[in-house]
């Protein structure tokens, strides 16, 4: 049910970014603020960092178990990141969509490529740039997670990341966060608004129709 009282089918927003332009606390943002919006949670074979939760933040699996779900076309969309694996499982994602639930995707732009493929309808994507490549940088070491090599391969991945800024629906540079979470909230609250995902409204209009 959308905010207006009408039915509706959820949608799939997708956040991209190049690594350290923010899409991360972006989405930990609008999940904070807005309760109709839920993560879609990730597969991946890479390993888990200190401060993340088996469940929470991916499901952190081995190579074996995820190839299985691949193979059975049990993934929504998947790819190799910097040598690792990630996917998003099919099911939950389809059943939230049916139910009038929004999920929210922090996913590269291969994730993106392919959901674009399987359900171009259902999708909004959204693109987060850096102001600066020196931001880029100062932001990759002030995470203080990954070691100097790990932050010079990002850097490095980065303008091929930054190529494919032209497939998404809107760009956001992230000059400033609050500024940054407003417009993608902006964007959110527009896109629920749109017609075709507003499946109740035909009954709306026979109602209407109807009293007058």
């Amino acid at each position: 049910m959308g905010g207006n009282g009408i039915r509706r089918r959820g949608l799939m927003l997708v956040l991209s970014s190049p690594s350290g332009a923010g899409k991360t606390t972006i989405s930990r943002r609008l999940l904070e603020a807005d309760t109709g919006l839920e993560l879609s949670i990730s597969m991946t074979t890479r390993p888990k960092r200190p401060d993340e939760i088996h469940g929470r933040d991916y499901w952190f699996v081995g190579p074996n178990a995820f190839e299985k779900m691949r193979a059975a076309d049990d993934l929504f969309e998947h790819a190799e990141v910097f040598g690792h694996d990630y996917g998003t499982p099919r099911e939950p994602v389809e059943r939230a969509l049916q139910e009038g639930r929004d999920v929210l995707f922090d996913i590269d732009w291969q994730g993106a490529r392919q959901l674009s493929e399987k359900a171009p309808r259902d999708l909004v994507r959204i693109f987060i740039l850096p102001p600066s490549a020196k931001e880029l940088h100062a932001r990759l070491r002030r995470r203080a997670q990954d070691p100097d090599d790990v932050v010079a391969r990002r850097m490095a991945m980065a303008p091929d990341e930054i190529a494919h800024w032209e497939e998404f629906d809107y760009v956001v540079v992230n000059r400033d966060i609050e500024e940054s979470v407003a417009d993608v909230r902006a964007i959110l609250r527009t896109e629920r608004l749109r017609r075709e995902r507003q499946i109740g409204l035909p009954d709306l209009v026979k109602r209407l129709n109807e009293g007058l």
